[in-house]
């Protein structure tokens, strides 16, 4: 029971985790795409640490999926290969963590 319990936890980590990401990698789009129709905001040091952290955190793991996909006519289809791919992660090691 109790390493039923262990696993369970350890699963709703993971899973937590890995929606952590998405979420992170989602933003870091957004702001991205706002920064391209050229809404920038004045300069402060915490938006730019904000900034810095996104890119430090999403890049490495983004430029994976750019290297199968390079962008096609200035579309960048990285982070939506890049979402899929983490959630197809979170349902498959979840589940198997869960059931065993």
């Amino acid at each position: 029971m109790i390493l039923a319990s262990a696993r369970t936890q350890i699963a709703d980590f993971l899973s937590v985790l890995i929606n952590i990401y998405t979420l992170l990698i989602f933003v870091y789009i957004v702001i991205q795409l706002l920064f391209a129709v050229g809404l920038r905001p004045p300069y402060s040091r915490t938006l730019d640490a904000v900034l810095g952290f996104l890119r430090d955190v999403c890049e490495p793991f983004l430029s994976i999926f750019r290297r199968v996909i390079p962008p096609l006519g200035g579309l960048d289809f990285s982070p939506i290969l890049a979402i899929l791919t983490l959630q197809i992660i979170n349902n498959v090691v979840v589940g198997r963590i869960i059931h065993g």
